[in-house]
């Protein structure tokens, strides 16, 4: 760095600091709702390992990400104004401390959740390598989450293909309350060699050295040498929130971190290049006058219109026109997987942005769905190992870089080791961000019990997934439902959970025109009736038909009601049919207990209420995990004969 240079660093590290420090004292004072994490003594990292970064690099942060997305671009009345919960916030005060971000700058966000950036990151980096461009992708991450599965997962994923990413550590020394040396058994250098990755220690409180060192390594990752791994040795000054009292740690370390402070270190290195005092006193006063200007502007700020607390949790769904009917063909009927299979690639060949990516998709994994698409489409079908938390994180970074990604989740029960990725990232990164991103994801998975597939590979859980709003949940029954909805799912810009069922997958049926799609959110009548009502979804829907036929046969005609989609749930076309057969029964294949067959019986018993001339009941698996022993299952499981005793039941009162 030369003195210039130097002067940028510092300046722009007092900015950091002047704002860190008014943050304190206005959520002291209340003007700062919610959770915040100052970066003190950390600015030499932010500052130094973006003074290099292009504007089309991106960032990652954590939730102590303030001096990043400074460092980054983001304009401090902004930023401030998101932390007072403002609209002229960044992301239009949804986000709040944790979650500062601007995509349209690179940010991808800082984050609540220790190393969820870093899956994310991954991501980003594959859109920018596909996309034939030299940006870097820098993912920040504590000490702390060294620890954590995601770390592994990401770094394993960008080593193996080659991602441009930086995996940046500010290792502070403390993970939350804890020494970081009381939870880590081997330096962080010995996880680079893990992974055969390059791997640089820099001093994190000297700008100069942290910016020297980055700029070689965002050199050797553009050039196609990456992923790399980055130590900056730094300090954490203040406790690990605002409000931490510190009492875990010495007087002795408290008071000696004024010495490794960043700012001070700055001041001493422009000195000794001959800069005057007044040159560096002014900085220090224009960072002031930044952080009052900021502070004005955000206080001078309107709040968030209260009638808009649910305003971007959708991005709105493509409108179709009536679907076409599925093409006449002189083939012979196809199966659920061949048909797949079609919509697959139909959705690649019409799309550049749309990639596969998942275990084992290259070579059509366990149910050959994906067989023979990565031959057909080269660099767009990607293996991947057994990381599913990497998995769902690539689909999500590369969405919001703009890409149309499909993950593939191996079994629906699986959802436990990656729920994060879907839970609080999908699903929440466009309401927190205040509309700015889009998530246009698609995850594919399947379920289906009924062949001893034990309690781990039978579960119906597609309620654990409804409750999530933010996500888009179909689960098709027929062969033009998985075409049209799945290609509506792909074409849809919210993550979209793609559930299929396994014991449909050799089905036959006629294969859909190309230009098939099914809106999402609309349900179909399968069969029409005038006595009861039976809602159904995915392969239950036929044992209800089946059921429905037994019933016609006692003078008792159902009407059945393919929901289709979970999420959007089409309240109206089920209330439409209540008010002809007022009776309603539900079958799914999940346990009873808590279903989405109680959102239904809800729906009917307030705003359908009056159509009703008997109790709503349900159908489904019994309170229970799913047996292994065919027997068991057959008795825990629900079919026709428990939907034909049940409508008995209700048309009797």
């Amino acid at each position: 760095m030369n003195r210039a240079q130097l002067l940028d660093a510092y300046r722009r590290m007092a900015v950091i600091r002047r704002m860190e420090e008014r943050i304190s004292t206005l959520y002291r004072d209340g003007l700062v709702p919610g959770f915040v994490h100052t970066s003190v003594g950390q600015e030499a990292c932010a500052v130094g390992a973006l003074f290099h970064a292009r504007p089309d690099d991106i960032i990652t942060s954590t939730h102590r990400g303030h001096g990043h997305v400074l460092a980054k671009g983001l304009e401090p009345r902004r930023m401030l104004a998101e932390l007072m919960g403002k609209e002229t916030g960044s992301c239009r005060g949804r986000g709040g401390s944790m979650h500062v971000a601007d995509p349209s700058i690179g940010i991808f966000g800082a984050n609540g959740i220790v190393g969820a950036g870093l899956p994310i990151a991954i991501g980003a980096a594959h859109a920018l390598a596909s996309g034939g461009q030299d940006g870097v992708v820098v993912a920040f991450f504590g000490d702390g989450a060294v620890a954590t599965g995601a770390f592994h997962e990401s770094v394993n994923l960008a080593a193996l293909r080659g991602l441009p990413v930086v995996f940046f550590c500010e290792n502070n020394r403390y993970s939350e309350f804890s020494r970081s040396i009381d939870q880590h058994p081997v330096p962080i250098a010995q996880r680079a060699l893990a992974y055969g990755i390059p791997f640089l220690e820099l001093p994190g409180n000297d700008v100069a050295a942290v910016a020297d060192g980055m700029a070689e390594v965002f050199d050797k990752v553009r050039a196609g040498h990456g992923p790399f791994l980055v130590e900056g040795v730094t300090l954490r000054v203040r406790g690990h929130y605002e409000g931490d009292e510190q009492r875990y740690r010495e007087r002795a370390e408290l008071a000696a971190l004024t010495a490794g402070d960043p700012l001070l270190l700055a001041r001493e290195r422009l000195l000794e290049l001959g800069t005057p005092p007044g040159d560096i006193d002014e900085l220090d006063s224009a960072a002031d006058a930044v952080v009052a200007e900021a502070e004005a502007f955000a206080s001078d700020s309107a709040e968030p219109p209260a009638a808009s607390a649910t305003d971007y949790v959708y991005a709105p769904h493509r409108a179709y026109t009536p679907e076409p009917a599925p093409a006449a063909s002189d083939e012979k009927p196809s199966s659920g997987s061949r048909i797949l299979r079609q919509a697959l690639r139909d959705a690649l060949a019409d799309d550049p942005a749309v990639f596969l990516a998942g275990i084992d998709v290259a070579g059509g994994n366990v149910f050959g769905i994906t067989r023979g698409l990565r031959e057909q489409f080269p660099g767009r079908v990607l293996d991947t190992p057994i990381a599913e938390t990497a998995i769902m994180g690539l689909g999500v970074g590369a969405a919001m870089a703009g890409l149309r990604p499909v993950v593939e989740l191996m079994y629906l029960d699986f959802l436990g080791v990656c729920f994060d990725q879907i839970l609080n990232q999908a699903a929440k990164l466009r309401f927190m961000t205040g509309g700015a991103v889009t998530v246009p994801l698609v995850i594919r998975t399947q379920f289906g019990s009924g062949r001893s597939s034990g309690s781990q590979h039978s579960q119906s859980l597609e309620t654990l997934l409804a409750h999530v709003p933010g996500l888009t949940v179909v689960m098709p029954s027929s062969g033009a439902d998985m075409y049209g909805l799945l290609r509506s799912a792909i074409e849809d810009d919210n993550p979209v959970v793609f559930i299929e069922n396994r014991l449909l997958y050799e089905q036959k049926s006629p294969m859909p025109a190309s230009g098939h799609r099914v809106p999402l959110g609309q349900a179909r009548v399968a069969r029409q009736g005038r006595d009861v009502t039976i809602v159904s979804w995915s392969r239950m829907l036929f044992d209800a038909l089946e059921a429905a036929e037994t019933l016609r046969h006692e003078g008792i005609e159902a009407e059945v009601i393919d929901l289709r989609t979970i999420v959007p749930l089409d309240r109206e076309t089920v209330l439409r049919s209540l008010q002809r057969t007022n009776r309603l029964v539900i079958a799914h294949e999940a346990v009873v207990d808590f279903g989405v067959g109680a959102e239904l019986a809800a729906l009917a018993v307030r705003e359908g209420f009056w159509s009703l001339d008997a109790p709503v009941a349900r159908v489904g698996a019994a309170y229970s995990p799913a047996p292994y022993a065919p027997v068991l299952e057959q008795q825990w499981r629900a079919g026709p004969a428990d939907i034909v005793r049940t409508v008995r039941e209700v048309v009797a009162c």
